[in-house]
């Protein structure tokens, strides 16, 4: 069984921007497989299904992003998922705009979602790291919270797609061939 978790903050005024990339690649793949993610429990929205021959749990917490980790601890408590079978998908503005990252555990980094979410799982569970670049002002929140400019919306479509295949390939074949195959 897997749990795939997309961070992300609810509401519409945050369904179009750069701290919504695990949300949306948590849509996509909910799309390829016929997925519904639309109950509610543990303090966000899930559904269920299978990928790949294995039970996935899709789970979009609706904590906002900085109390994430309390969500994923509920659904991980009773589902009695292992922590190698967790994939969080997140937004990174330590990556460069277009390109996603696989690891395998590592720290939070400035990421308040991850902050949470490290909190509650440790350190050693899979992440997909959707590049988002980084501001040239230092106005961080104001950047992530943003509404996407139309020159970038493409490119951030394409990465969570690349994230969504990336999930998927975890399940198929393993986080190492993952990582092989799309960093």
């Amino acid at each position: 069984m897997y749990l795939i978790v997309g961070l992300g903050n609810p509401e519409e005024d945050y369904k179009n921007t750069r701290h919504n990339m695990g949300f949306d690649t948590v849509n996509k793949i909910a799309s390829e497989y016929n997925m519904e993610v639309n109950k509610k429990k543990f303090r966000g929205l899930y559904g269920t299904g299978i990928i790949e021959s294995q039970k996935v749990i899709l789970l979009k917490p609706q904590t906002f992003m900085n109390l994430s980790g309390e969500s994923i601890k509920e659904a991980v408590d009773f589902y009695k998922v292992e922590n190698t079978n967790i994939i969080v998908i997140y937004d990174d503005m330590d990556i460069e705009l277009g390109s996603i990252k696989i690891r395998k555990k590592g720290n939070p980094g400035s990421h308040n979602g991850m902050k949470s979410v490290v909190k509650y799982l440790g350190t050693e569970f899979p992440r997909i790291r959707i590049g988002i670049g980084r501001p040239d002002d230092e106005d961080f929140v104001k950047y992530v919270i943003g509404a996407i400019p139309e020159e970038e919306k493409e490119i951030l479509d394409k990465s969570t797609n690349i994230a969504k295949d990336a999930a998927i390939e975890i399940i198929k074949n393993g986080i190492d061939n993952a990582m092989n195959k799309f960093n």
